[in-house]
């Protein structure tokens, strides 16, 4: 049911369409303003952008009602869509951005410094101490499934929305990072970055719930 509350079904498409074409045809007649074919579209894509938002902002009512603001912007702003990127892109980038304003807007205190739990290094560019450790043969010994989940949950809501973003992109929905690029406005230089950075974030994170120093 989209946002509107109807549950008018659209009429089906040939199934000599390839899922590609059919996502096109649905386009065109969204951006002239057909809401069947916007009714269509929100039940093709609105589960997978709600996992998107609810494991971004935490909360599965915040995630709903963002869901419904980004569904609504779809069917208003439907006419400006251009075609420079896929539809789905231009959707989840949508959402993403309409998360990230949210996520900015909470309090700083629930954020923590990623440099505390990142390697640091000597001026000849050695390691401090001694580099992040190798968690993944001990992780799995050390914690419970469940405990490494919520652990893993925990330090990637201490994120900054842009790394929370890419991270939940890359290792959770397995977005390529051009893609990634496409949605949240950056080169993928830029993703490759913050990526890396996101991931030491969470190693760091686990070494410290193991007893190892993240330095």
């Amino acid at each position: 049911m989209g946002p509107r509350g109807s549950s008018t079904v659209a009429p089906s498409i040939a199934r000599s369409e390839s899922p590609y074409t059919e996502e096109r045809t649905l386009v065109e007649r969204l951006r002239s303003g057909d809401y069947e074919a916007f009714e269509a579209i929100f039940r093709r894509y609105a589960n997978k952008v709600y996992r998107q938002v609810f494991r971004l902002v935490g909360n599965s009512a915040e995630a709903e009602e963002i869901v419904q603001e980004v569904f609504l912007a779809v069917y208003q702003k439907g006419k400006s869509f251009r075609g420079d990127s896929t539809f789905s892109t231009w959707l989840y980038s949508l959402a993403m951005n309409t998360c990230l304003t949210r996520l900015r807007k909470r309090k700083r205190s629930r954020e923590i410094s990623m440099d505390a739990l990142l390697p640091r290094y000597r001026k000849d560019g050695h390691h401090l101490v001694r580099p992040v450790f190798n968690w993944a043969d001990e992780v799995e010994f050390r914690l419970e499934k469940d405990e490494l989940r919520e652990l893993l949950e925990e330090a990637i809501n201490q994120l900054q929305p842009a790394e929370k973003a890419v991270i939940v992109l890359s290792d959770v929905e397995g977005v390529p990072d051009r893609e990634i690029g496409e949605i949240l406005g950056l080169s993928i230089p830029a993703v490759k970055a913050r990526l890396h950075r996101a991931r030491l974030f969470l190693r760091g994170k686990l070494a410290d719930a193991l007893g190892y120093s993240p330095a």
